[in-house]
């Protein structure tokens, strides 16, 4: 899919009576808007949150008082409605991503959508074509394009600290098989299983460092989990022509999170999920600088999101950009469910990984 440019937007100035403030709107106030989103909401400049949904009114009705938000819905369609909701910000399970961004696009309002944008890259495109023929923003909350560790991690590469870039390593390992994750292991509801929840931070943090990847394919596999959805992941492509390898173990005894970045001068290391120092090694020595993560995660790419929609700044996190991280992901998938460009989900009897395991 040839994706298309953004269009440069405002919003209607008779519809807003203080056009320096976007008046949002959530849809799905479960545990992510807690901490690591819902405030940020509130506390980003030029930005308030006026309503809040959850289909259980009761506890829309909680989250509501506790937060101070002066209103809640049970429905999605009542939200996005409101005449005081500029946009919206969706943050349930994947499985409903699609659904509700289109309701939101056919009522020309912008959307800030959770991660993984959607189950696969067919949704995705869905999603873009229907925001860019309406000539509204859709943004994408891989909010770690936002953090000041990983701005860090850019600099020094932008800056050519590294010298040429000539190899990308990532290994991730972690002991998920032992606990239950809920909906990110229902294939129906997640798209896959853990692989697209956290291996797509990852990836989309390389696409934001080094360009689109390319090249991708891999493949995946259930190792030791009882659930339907792959457990493990391998990985190979290229970005800016450089080889890259990356690899997913959700069945593991021992942990891991690794990320090392290598050039003719050097090489860079970072964490994309532990609180762990960045560090930067060349001739002169290694550099370890530790960049806490603000108390609110999501507040940074929030911030760059409203910045965006009144005409300050620009977002890095698009609908473009996160549906390039799911063809990704995809290309690394087939393997397991075979063809992801349908309702895969509803015929796992048919999956080649599955009947393998």
């Amino acid at each position: 899919m040839k994706t298309p440019p953004p269009l440069p937007f405002t919003f209607p100035a008779t519809e807003r009576p203080d056009p320096t403030v976007v008046r949002w709107g959530i849809i799905g106030c479960g545990d992510v808007t807690e901490v690591k989103s819902g405030p940020g909401f509130r506390l980003a400049e030029g930005s308030r949150l006026v309503a809040v949904m959850r289909r259980n009114g009761a506890l829309a009705a909680d989250y509501a008082r506790r937060h101070g938000v002066p209103r809640w819905y049970d429905r999605a369609e009542a939200l996005i409605a409101d005449p005081e909701v500029d946009a919206v910000y969706i943050a349930t399970p994947p499985d409903s991503h699609e659904s509700y961004a289109l309701q939101v696009a056919a009522a020309g309002k912008p959307a800030y959508v959770e991660k993984p944008m959607a189950r696969s890259t067919v949704e995705c495109d869905r999603m873009v074509a229907a925001f860019h023929a309406r000539g509204v923003p859709l943004y994408v909350a891989y909010y770690r394009r936002g953090l000041p560790r990983f701005l860090q991690v850019k600099r020094w590469i932008d800056a050519g600290a590294i010298g040429q870039l000539t190899g990308v390593d990532y290994h991730f390992a972690s002991a998920a098989h032992r606990s239950q994750a809920g909906w990110r292991t229902d294939v129906r509801s997640a798209g896959a299983g853990l692989f697209l929840d956290l291996g797509s931070h990852a990836l989309d943090l390389l696409d934001f460092f080094l360009g689109p990847l390319d090249q991708a394919r891999g493949t995946a596999a259930n190792r030791a989990t009882p659930q339907d959805a792959e457990d493990s992941v391998a990985l190979q492509f290229s970005a800016r022509g450089v080889l890259g390898v990356a690899s997913w173990n959700f069945a593991s005894g021992v942990a891991r999170d690794l990320c090392r970045i290598t050039g003719t001068d050097g090489c860079i290391e970072y964490s994309t999920f532990d609180n762990v120092p960045v560090r930067l090694t060349t001739a002169q020595g290694t550099e370890s600088v530790e960049i806490p993560h603000p108390p609110h995660v999501q507040q940074p790419l929030i911030q760059q999101v409203v910045h965006d929609l009144l005409g300050r700044d620009r977002c890095p996190s698009t609908g473009v950009s996160a549906r390039r991280t799911s063809q990704v992901m995809d290309a690394a998938l087939t393997s397991y469910y075979g063809d992801r460009t349908g309702a895969f989900w509803d015929h796992p009897a048919t999956w080649p990984g599955r009947r393998a395991h």
